[in-house]
């Protein structure tokens, strides 16, 4: 037999409010935008923008890959910091009579071996070499 547990809607209120605060926000930003902002059109206001000076060459040429390597040891390391403080709040709170505190220290490990490996592999492909 299947039990519907029973919510109250009104529960959902505060929520609703907020995801329509943020649509009415978003609109009106566009809205006020496309109706207020300068809507002059012309060469010079289509060209690319380059800190002042004129550009030179075309916009469409190659990276070398270094730039995405570091990004993505950028990523790996900004997402170890975001899992790594809930991790820090809660390990001291562990009940010291729980057996669990060797494995949440086993798996922050692995989750920290991961990163350097992230490194050292950057290391390795010369990264961080910038010549």
């Amino acid at each position: 037999m299947l039990v519907l547990a029973k919510t109250d809607l009104a529960s959902y209120l505060p929520l609703v409010l907020i995801i329509l605060m943020a649509i009415g926000f978003a609109v009106a930003n566009l809205l006020a935008s496309a109706l207020l902002g300068p809507a002059r059109q012309g060469s010079v206001k289509n060209a690319a923008y380059e800190s002042g000076m004129a550009p030179i060459g075309n916009a469409r040429k190659r990276f070398n890959v270094r730039f995405y390597l570091i990004a993505m040891v950028f990523l790996v390391f900004d997402i170890e910091i975001i899992f790594l403080y809930p991790w820090a709040v809660t390990f001291p709170n562990l009940d010291q009579q729980m057996a669990d505190g060797g494995v949440w220290l086993g798996r922050i490990g692995f989750f920290m071996l991961t990163s350097v490996v992230a490194y050292i592999y950057g290391f390795k492909k010369g990264v961080f070499k910038f010549d």
